[in-house]
This record gives structure tokens, C-alpha cells and sequence, in this order.
């Protein structure tokens, strides 16, 4: 280990990534709450230290320099790690105090969040839990950098180097129209039944209409050229008789009922998707992250 002092300070670091952020030294130096000269000379000192330049800037616009980019995501590593830090410290006596800043996807958040928020603040007085809605791969991005403590996604998904507690596997549901052939049927479906079938999915971006577009690709299913942006309006489709869909089981009774589909269970072994709470390897609310993934399955919905 180096004793010696470093040439440089964690404010400095502060400052290169609030540049890096807005690309900007005027907003910058507001979000830091110090005056623009200051700022830019702090960035200055620090590029001197170290022996490059980390932006290229004139009165027009300011650009990371490819080995900016490289470093300012380690200084950015490094303010997550103290920040973990100071929260590891303050958080010691009581783990379950304070706020946690958790995202979700939007395909599962208004069907979970309101079966289980009671019992997370009954479970959890003293803590706030602050969602915000995503999709996946902003939800990732945003957990790395440290604006989030951890979210609840799918692990089929890219989610890159965390750790994750399981809440509960997702089945998927065949649904379609009320008068449609395939939902005329009993029994269990099988992924042969799709075959020549016209299938409404949702839009890029949600990791669920990867799972479901590789299953219907192998059943060799078309793929309607419409692409919902939420699964309401994705049934609302359906209803109209606009092809046939599938759902997973945590949104299958509040749509289906909704617009009088018809659903049908695929056959085993059944698509799914697994459902977690996922945060940064040693991240300082891993236990936290543990009791409150826990509660969540204690009151997960039941269809």
C-alpha cells in the first residue's frame, strides 16, 4: 500500500466528473456550489498532476479526450467507493435507517410495488425507500455509478459485475382476444401452437420483449410491426383483435381482467423470468438490500 500523500484531492475528483457529467465548467461549478474560476483552476492543477488533459475545451464547447474518459470513470469508481464508505460508517448502528434509492422496471412496478409496500413500511419504519421507474439497461448504468443502491429487475438481462437476491420466477402467459382459436383451447400451451401466429410485443428497450421475441422466434411466430410501450396498452391491442401477446404471470390477472382476454399457461418447462433485487458487489446496504428482498417475497402476489 502507498502512505505517501496523494497530489490530488477528492474534491478535485468531484470536480473532473461534475465536468465529465454536464460538459460544462459554468454548470459544473453551480452543481459543486463554487465559483467557475475555482473550478477550472482545481481541473487544471489536477490534469497538471497527473500529466494529461482530460478535456478539450474553448468558448464553444467542452470534450472529454479519450484518456479522459478512461479516467474519469476510475475517479468515478473511486467517489462511489467513498461514498459507500461514509454510508457504511453512519449506517453501522442501524442498517435499516434512512434511504434507500431503489430502481424497477416498469413491467413490474404497478404490479408489485403496491402489493408490497405495506408490509415493506410495516417491516421497516425508519426506512424510505425512494423507486425510480426504468428500463434495464438505464437502471444498470445508474446502479454502476452509484445514483442507485440497487434495483429490481429480471437476471435474464445484461445487469454487469453485482450480486442479487432472488424474489421469484415470472412464468409467462399465452393471451389473446376472447374468440381467438388459440384461446379457445385447453390445456397448456405449446410453443408450436405460436407457429404463422401474429404477435404484438412490447418495444425495444424492455428486456421482458427479448425473452418473449426469442421464444417467438423459435416457434417461428410473426412479429406485428406495432410495438407497445407498456403492457395496458399492449392488451388494449389485444382486445381489439390485433394479434395475440404474452404476459407474465405478475401482470396477467390485472390486464386479463381488465379488457376480457383469454389466458392460457405455456407447457413445462414454461418461459420465465427471474425477478431480483440486484446491487453492487460490496455495496454498504447489502444487508439492508438481504432483509428487504426477504419482506418483498413474504408478500409477493399471488395469482
Amino acid at each position: 500500500m502507498n502512505l505517501a500523500p496523494h497530489p490530488f484531492t477528492l474534491r478535485q475528483l468531484q470536480y473532473v466528473v461534475a465536468v465529465a457529467d454536464l460538459l460544462s465548467f459554468r454548470k459544473a461549478a453551480e452543481r459543486c456550489h463554487v465559483s467557475q474560476p475555482s473550478l477550472s483552476a482545481q481541473v487544471a492543477q489536477l490534469e497538471g498532476v497527473l500529466g494529461v488533459q482530460l478535456f478539450e475545451r474553448d468558448r464553444r464547447r467542452v470534450l472529454l479526450t479519450t484518456v479522459g474518459m478512461e479516467l474519469v470513470e476510475r475517479a468515478r469508481r473511486l467517489l462511489v467507493e467513498v461514498d459507500a464508505l461514509m454510508e457504511a460508517a453512519r449506517r453501522a448502528g442501524d442498517p435499516l435507517s434512512g434511504t434507500l434509492r431503489l430502481g424497477v422496471i416498469p413491467t413490474v412496478s404497478p404490479y408489485l410495488l403496491p402489493a408490497v409496500t405495506p408490509t415493506l413500511r410495516k417491516r421497516f419504519p425508519q426506512l424510505t425507500l425512494r423507486w425510480l421507474e426504468d428500463k434495464t439497461e438505464a437502471l444498470a448504468r445508474e446502479l454502476e455509478r452509484g445514483v442507485l443502491d440497487g434495483a429490481l429487475v429480471a437476471l435474464e438481462a445484461e445487469l454487469g459485475d453485482v450480486e442479487s437476491a432472488v424474489l421469484a420466477d415470472d412464468p409467462f402467459f399465452l393471451v389473446t382476444p376472447k374468440d381467438h382459436p388459440l384461446g379457445q383451447k385447453k390445456g397448456d400451451v405449446l410453443p408450436s401452437e405460436l407457429r404463422g401466429e401474429d404477435v404484438l410485443l412490447l418495444d425495444e428497450g424492455h428486456c421482458f420483449r427479448e425473452q418473449a421475441l426469442a421464444l417467438c422466434a423459435k416457434a417461428r411466430a410473426h412479429e406485428l410491426e406495432f410495438r407497445a410501450t407498456s403492457f395496458p396498452t399492449l392488451t388494449q391491442m389485444i382486445a381489439s383483435g390485433a394479434g395475440v401477446t404474452l404476459l407474465p404471470a405478475l401482470a396477467v390477472s390485472t390486464e386479463a381482467k381488465r379488457s376480457d382476454l383469454r389466458v392460457r399457461p405455456f407447457a413445462a418447462p414454461a418461459p420465465k423470468r427471474t425477478l431480483a433485487l440486484i446491487w453492487r458487489k460490496r455495496s454498504p446496504f447489502r444487508d439492508a438490500l438481504q432483509e428487504v428482498a426477504g419482506a418483498m417475497r413474504e408478500a409477493w402476489p399471488r395469482r
